[in-house]
């Protein structure tokens, strides 16, 4: 269904030619583009056909549909992004562990001890981890403010949640190139806002600022190119509208706090 959508959709014009009396005719025939409805139903899926090769780690299951996080993010995006993406790394980190002493740890573990000079293990192992937070920081009717304990803590370090929001939305603007931006609890259990290259996260060896993530946003182009092209400031915008605080809160209270 999808390659007879895009036929039409690039095909506006379909050329029906036949022979009359030696008379070469040619009918024009216009071929109307489908309706928002029509469009809908042709392209997208449902995040619960996503399935992983067998192995040791298992795709996060979307916890709303595709369409859910529109305007934000389009339903387009997010599909692609899920099934296309986030599969590639999960299956890539399953054979990439597959046999080793890594097989049987968390993924937490296997960021923890992996060494940042193997590239495959690197990029996979933290592609999955980072998009198995990215999609539970996020919901529908979501954005605001966080509550409670996490509320505290973010005027404690950062001097109120305006100025959390503002650090962070510098941190993820001047990150260059593909990355991610993050809030974290660093070993000393105060909150900060860093950023990663590529697939890398503060759970590496390798990373600046280490700390668990709480809060996690993608800075990789197929995370909003569809939906913003190069304006990255505007996706970084959009992102505060579905921020799941609620959830944000509970990986907060999960962290081991000194």
């Amino acid at each position: 269904m999808k390659n007879k959508f895009l036929l039409i959709l690039i095909s506006f014009l379909l050329i029906i030619s036949f022979s009359c009396n030696n008379k070469k005719l040619i009918e024009v025939v216009e071929v109307p583009l489908p309706n928002t409805a029509e469009q809908a139903t042709t392209i997208i899926g449902s995040p619960d056909d996503v399935r992983a090769n067998e192995g040791s780690f298992q795709m996060e299951k979307l916890p709303y549909t595709y369409d859910a996080l529109a305007p934000s993010i389009s339903s387009t995006t997010l599909e692609m992004h899920y099934s296309k993406h986030y599969l590639t790394y999960t299956n890539n980190l399953n054979q990439a562990v597959l046999g080793t002493p890594l097989e049987n740890l968390t993924i937490e573990e296997v960021l923890t001890k992996l060494d940042p000079n193997e590239a495959a293990l690197r990029n996979n192992a933290g592609g999955f981890y980072n998009h198995s937070l990215y999609w539970k920081c996020m919901a529908p009717k979501a954005g605001g403010q966080p509550t409670n304990s996490l509320a505290e803590a973010i005027t404690r370090d950062f001097g109120s949640f305006e100025n959390f929001t503002t650090l962070f939305k510098d941190e993820a603007t001047k990150q260059f190139g593909s990355g991610w931006a993050w809030l974290l609890v660093d070993r000393a259990g105060k909150l900060q806002v860093t950023s990663t290259s590529n697939q890398d996260n503060p759970l590496m060896r390798n990373a600046l600022v280490p700390g668990t993530p709480i809060l996690a946003l993608d800075l990789w182009e197929h995370a909003y190119y569809l939906d913003y092209q190069y304006r990255r400031k505007n996706y970084i915008d959009g992102f505060f509208n579905v921020i799941n605080w609620k959830k944000v809160q509970e990986n907060y209270d999960a962290v081991p706090k000194k």
